[in-house]
């Protein structure tokens, strides 16, 4: 992944590579308001674990990333369509759940990402999907 990202100026494109270090960095920046920016205001993400959209969706991931959690994803197909992709991905996420304990969550996520009229690519749905949830041993 580029580390040189300006998590400031962030923009998704069209490229699935590009896509997902874009998407890792705001995520990774535990910065909620950054990673929401790559969001329509209309769409919807399950990263909760329930489809949100709006406040809810906003107040959800800004709640998630402030606990620092931290995200790997390779990208498995992706398809493009005029103003529309649609970007799956294998995704590895470490965290620290409610009760302190440091979990390790893998899984496949669809990403849908359109192109606004000002030609600018912005994520539509995220939905990830958990395939295992393991507890990791204590100081992993």
């Amino acid at each position: 992944m580029d580390t040189q990202l300006d998590l400031e100026h962030l923009d998704l494109t069209d490229d699935p590579e590009t896509q997902n270090e874009v998407f890792l960095a705001a995520f990774n920046s535990g910065r909620g308001a950054i990673f929401d920016s790559l969001y329509r205001d209309d769409a919807i993400s399950n990263l909760s674990g329930a489809p949100l959209t709006g406040p809810a969706r906003t107040a959800a991931i800004t709640e998630l990333l402030a606990t620092r959690p931290q995200l790997t994803s390779t990208v498995r197909s992706s398809y493009t369509a005029g103003d529309t992709s649609l970007i799956i991905v294998d995704f590895v996420l470490n965290l620290t759940g409610p009760d302190g304990v440091a979990r390790r969550i893998t899984g496949i996520c669809t990403d849908v990402l359109i192109r606004e009229s000002n030609g600018k690519w912005i994520m539509a749905v995220d939905r990830p999907v958990a395939d295992t949830d393991e507890e990791l041993p204590a100081g992993a």
